[in-house]
């Protein structure tokens, strides 16, 4: 059977399409997306079905390669339990400034290293800012993961000063 701890589950699921490079770029794409694959064997997001001629031009592969991934994972009773209750999320990380919100971009020493994100809230609580969204890279996905606050607010630059106090934070950039 299989494994789903963590980082074991991603590197499952890639494994099942590691001899074909071609799906296995089409099942990241999918996973970086958000997106699902849907009762009928489509790319979708919620009830949208994503034309699978579009990823197959992006991705630079046939649309066949596509079709194929898709009905590979909605035969696969584990692979479609996974890949159809995959939900994409809006994130406000670009369009924060331009609304007021704080960004504050962290990144890790180490993304596997626990506790980082329980840190950078607390010390954003302890300045009196709302925390709207947080968002935390996948090291299995990301080359650089990062993590990313929005808050309601500017970000006040003491606050820059304690974050990177913070064990295992590499840098602090601010929007």
């Amino acid at each position: 059977m299989w494994d789903f701890e963590g980082e074991v589950m991603w590197q499952e699921i890639l494994n099942k399409f590691r001899r074909f490079p071609a799906q296995e770029k089409v099942i990241r794409l999918v996973l970086a997306r958000g997106f699902q694959i849907n009762e009928r064997g489509r790319v979708a997001s919620g009830d949208i079905e994503i034309p699978h001629a579009q990823i197959a031009r992006e991705l630079d592969v046939d649309r066949r390669v596509v079709d194929t991934t898709a009905a590979a994972i909605r035969e696969d009773e584990v692979l479609w339990k996974i890949f159809k209750n995959v939900r994409s999320m809006p994130f406000l990380g670009e369009v924060a400034p331009a609304i007021g919100l704080g960004v504050i971009e962290i990144t890790p020493v180490d993304a596997r290293q626990t506790g980082l994100l329980g840190n950078v809230a607390i010390a954003v609580a302890k300045y009196g800012l709302s925390i709207r969204q947080a968002v935390s890279d996948d090291p299995f996905f990301a080359e650089n993961p990062k993590l990313t606050i929005i808050t309601e607010s500017k970000i006040p630059g003491d606050l820059v000063r304690m974050l990177m106090e913070i064990d295992g934070v590499k840098r602090v950039t601010v929007y």
